[in-house]
């Protein structure tokens, strides 16, 4: 699962889905650039990307502690902020490369609400909440339609070589 660092999302994750949790990179950044001047934000920001381009989990993890470690000294809060941070950040790094970039933040489904959005401001006023339901179900729908078939947006074969409940995976994999 994926999202901001919400303590409440994060137990849900743990309990209900029994699931691991990915801080979103994008809501991490705008975290950590909050701890530094305006004119450093874009020299803060290419240092942390840094660990985001390793390839494998140990040389992020180790360009992590490498970044955090320079960046203490004058920010001492960045600092501590990405000692936290880091095995949340980088959880993405555990599953199949291809999958990393769908895993490593929100935007999926942040795009998915502006749509709902999106079609919900087109029609203005809906006559009663099975109106609001109907159309937000259908616009979930054909997204997920859309995501299964036409955009493929992970394969799930991959998956299954993660997945400790790989047979029930969805024949669609198959298609």
């Amino acid at each position: 699962m994926v999202s901001d660092a919400h303590e409440g999302l994060k137990a849900a994750a743990a309990k209900a889905l029994s699931a691991t949790w990915q801080r979103c990179r994008v809501h991490f950044m705008r975290n950590a650039l909050a701890h530094v001047p305006k004119g450093q934000r874009q020299m803060v920001a290419a240092l942390i990307r840094t660990a985001f381009a390793e390839t494998d989990t140990e040389r992020a993890a180790a360009q992590w502690r490498d970044v955090a470690d320079r960046l203490r000294e004058r920010y001492p809060r960045l600092g501590a902020l990405m000692d936290e941070a880091e095995a949340d950040v980088l959880a993405h790094m555990g599953f199949p490369k291809a999958h990393r970039p769908q895993l490593h933040s929100t935007n999926p489904l942040e795009r998915l609400n502006r749509e709902i959005k999106r079609r919900a401001d087109a029609v203005g006023i809906f006559p009663n909440d099975r109106a609001v339901i109907r159309l937000a179900g259908a616009i979930l729908m054909e997204q997920s339609d859309e995501w299964a078939v036409q955009r493929r947006y992970m394969a799930l074969e991959h998956l299954a070589a993660v997945s400790e409940d790989h047979k029930r995976l969805p024949a669609i994999a198959v298609a």
